[in-house]
């Protein structure tokens, strides 16, 4: 039998205004009025119902992907589509159970932490409190547990090995480079993280995920199908073991009709390929996991991701990493730096005001995630049950999304492009100013922007990082939090 497992990682940072909880126009993404909405028409909708053609291009059928292909979907997209583009939300989730009717009770879906933060830049606290949110928002979304858990850009060490396996993950993806001993029919490695705990690492086929991504694989159904699913040659050791191949590719789901146009519709065809083709299987991790177990230990190159050769240098220092090669990357390290202090800070505050608050902030803390994607009427019911008297409920609502908005902060888009004043940086600026309005107060403010100034734009005008605070981030906070 040969397996073919295809994964999309789909995910958008949160575009909405804190305050209001709405999308602001973006007018780059005209004629759609942000990027979300976007998006959404060029890739997620389209991919839940990809259109097969036949040899004359006309259209005889159509595929939900989303039941062929392993995935995950950040909550912070996963939380606006329930909003604005429901019928899509549903079509995921209904995908996702389609999938596990069709293999053993292993859906497609997996989850990933609930901010797209770099794990191995994070706090043992923070990694845990992400991983439990993410698990929990996974779990009130497709009803069931999740098996694995994707992680933001496949940044990795062995701390967030270990956070996810005591949590119960069995599974995460890594790019062949995160580990010096990548298995040779793609079955799973195994890391042992102690305590009779253990999680299997899968890595994806690079050659073929760097072709898709940027290259022309996505041109040609047939040449997708035969890479994925190539005919098998002469019985391998591994093979007469009882180990079956296993071929399978990770790669951005927004690279399916936004990235690249029609790229939907070359998966959809290299699918009805192989689900005609005899000894293929199209499946998911879980169910592979589920019939073959790791046998050697992973020897894990760490801190690593599948965007930085240089680790994950790109979200804390100025490596080369960046789509203009002519542009500096020094405010990168002064961001992080900003950053890392004001939530110092935060915590000190945090920590100052919940004893007064809720008999135990710590359980409510953890246990927010499954409230958190939810209305504000929600959220002030789950802080209610935990308040030390009614008349603190309020207080403790502003505490728990404070401390919501102090880890999304840190999204990996902060650092991913090439500028202090870019536009992925503002909307975690935006995360900033928010958590400073409910936690801190214009002294705390002024640190921050004291220290944000140090992370020079490429764009004279532009100035710096504080400068785009002031510009593009404080005209949206309300007078009363001014």
């Amino acid at each position: 039998m040969r397996s073919v497992v295809v994964h999309g990682h789909f995910y958008q940072p949160p575009r909405e205004n804190p305050w209001t909880d709405e999308v602001e126009p973006e007018p780059t993404a005209a004629p759609f009025p942000d990027w979300n909405a976007r998006i959404t028409h060029e890739c997620y909708e389209p991919f839940g119902a990809a259109r097969l053609l036949d040899g004359a291009g006309h259209i005889k059928g159509r595929v939900n992907l989303y039941e062929w292909v392993s995935f995950d979907v950040g909550s912070t997209l996963a939380r606006w589509l329930d909003t604005h583009a429901p019928e899509v939300a549903r079509t995921i989730v209904e995908a996702d159970r389609s999938s596990a009717a069709r293999l053993g009770g292993h859906g497609n879906a997996i989850a990933m932490p609930y901010h797209h933060i770099i794990m191995p830049l994070a706090s043992r606290k923070e990694k845990e409190t992400e991983v439990r949110w993410g698990l929990a928002d996974f779990r009130r979304r497709f009803g069931r547990d999740a098996e694995g858990m994707w992680l933001p850009e496949t940044a990795v060490d062995e701390e967030s090995l270990v956070v996810l396996a005591e949590a119960g993950v069995r599974f995460t993806i890594l790019a062949p480079h995160q580990v010096a001993n990548p298995t040779s029919h793609g079955e799973p490695l195994q890391f042992v993280a102690g305590g009779s705990r253990a999680i299997a690492l899968f890595t994806y086929d690079g050659g073929i995920a760097s072709d898709a991504a940027f290259g022309r694989l996505l041109d040609d159904s047939r040449e997708l199908a035969r890479r994925l699913a190539p005919e098998p040659s002469s019985t391998s050791a591994a093979e007469a073991d009882g180990i079956p191949r296993v071929v399978s590719l990770a790669i951005d789901g927004e690279t399916f009709g936004h990235h690249r146009k029609f790229g939907e519709m070359a998966l959809a065809g290299a699918v009805a390929l192989m689900r005609d083709e005899p000894g293929v299987v199209i499946e998911n991790y879980a169910s592979v996991l589920s019939r073959v177990a790791p046998r050697v230990d992973a020897q894990l190159i760490e801190p690593s991701s599948w965007s930085c050769p240089h680790g994950v240098e790109r979200w804390r220092s100025g490596c080369t990493c960046g789509s203009d090669p002519g542009a500096s990357h020094a405010w990168r390290r002064p961001l992080r730096a900003a950053l890392n202090w004001l939530a110092r800070e935060l915590d000190i505050r945090v920590d100052a005001a919940a004893g007064a608050l809720a008999a135990d902030f710590a359980a409510l803390r953890e246990g927010f995630g499954a409230v958190v994607a939810l209305s504000p009427a929600e959220r002030r019911v789950y802080a209610g049950r935990g308040a030390k008297e009614a008349s603190a409920t309020d207080a403790l609502v502003s505490l728990l999304n404070g401390v919501a908005a102090r880890l999304g902060m840190f999204g990996s888009c902060a650092w991913f492009f090439d500028d202090a004043a870019g536009h992925e940086t503002v909307l975690m600026l935006r995360l900033a100013a928010y958590a400073i309005a409910l936690l801190g107060d214009a002294t705390l403010e002024q640190g921050f922007l004291e220290r944000l100034a140090l992370a020079r734009s490429n764009d004279v005008v532009e100035g710096d990082a504080a400068q785009a605070y002031r510009k593009l981030v404080l005209p949206l906070r309300p007078p009363a939090h001014a």
